[in-house]
């Protein structure tokens, strides 16, 4: 049974499959990847601040995805796999969220841009949407976390921490390990742990760059240890493009 499943309409609620947590990873074309450890994030760093879970309602609801707050000139922006919103009706973002509490604050979310080879057909090859938060307080959200940045320049075979929240736990877990090319417009990574819920889960190199959303092939993967995401270039540059200015 698929560990994310793809799931274009409302919140991901998929049962997943667990694996050995501690395993050193090789798939079936032969190409291992590195081992890692996954574990805890603690709260309070800066850059936890910057992912958060996505919930269906408040704080008493569930939380079923991750999303990161990435820079933009608007200050509003945050980004996540397409599997997790369609409308965004209804949906709100807690970034830094740790053991029930919101630090940072509940973030609505205003408005959605997916790419349309994703709304339209499902392609998992585009499985990556952003998202405008409404300000709270007066305030916008990047002024409050701070974010990373956008980058859909660089190839695979970078090392980066992907930081996400299982639907089962209060507390996002973090990875840091080198990510490879799985196929033309797919990457991966091998890390142990990231169930359901982690779809959205940010990618990011040690200085800052975002260069990857857990996602695409089978929904983010098939089993909590390697993880997935499309591969970030011209087309996610020009979503992130009208979802920045629009």
């Amino acid at each position: 049974m698929a560990r994310r499943v793809r799931l274009r309409r409302g919140p991901l609620r998929a049962l997943f499959a667990v694996g050995a947590l501690f395993s050193c990873l090789a798939l079936a074309d032969g190409n291992a990847l590195p081992r890692a450890v996954t574990a805890t994030a603690r709260p309070g760093p800066p850059d936890t601040a910057r992912v958060g879970a996505l919930f269906q309602g408040g704080l008493d609801d569930d939380h079923f995805c991750t999303a990161s707050v990435v820079h933009s000139k608007g200050r509003n922006l945050i980004a996540t796999a397409g599997h997790c919103l369609s409308d965004g009706k209804g949906v709100t973002f807690a970034p830094g969220y740790h053991d029930g509490k919101a630090p940072y604050g509940l973030w609505t979310i205003d408005r959605v841009y997916a790419d349309d080879h994703w709304a339209r057909d499902g392609d998992e090859d585009h499985d990556l949407a952003f998202a405008v938060l409404e300000p709270l307080d007066g305030r916008l959200v990047e002024d409050v976390t701070g974010a990373n940045t956008l980058d859909t320049t660089a190839d695979p075979d970078h090392r980066v921490t992907v930081t996400g929240y299982p639907s089962d736990e209060d507390a996002p877990r973090t990875c840091t390990n080198t990510t490879n090319r799985f196929r033309a417009g797919q990457q991966r990574i091998g890390c142990p742990g990231f169930s359901s819920g982690t779809s959205g889960s940010p990618w990011v190199t040690a200085e800052g760059h975002l260069i990857g959303v857990l996602g695409g092939y089978h929904g983010g993967g098939d089993t909590p240890d390697v993880s997935y995401s499309v591969i970030l270039g011209i087309e996610t540059a020009a979503l992130y493009g009208k979802a920045a200015h629009g």
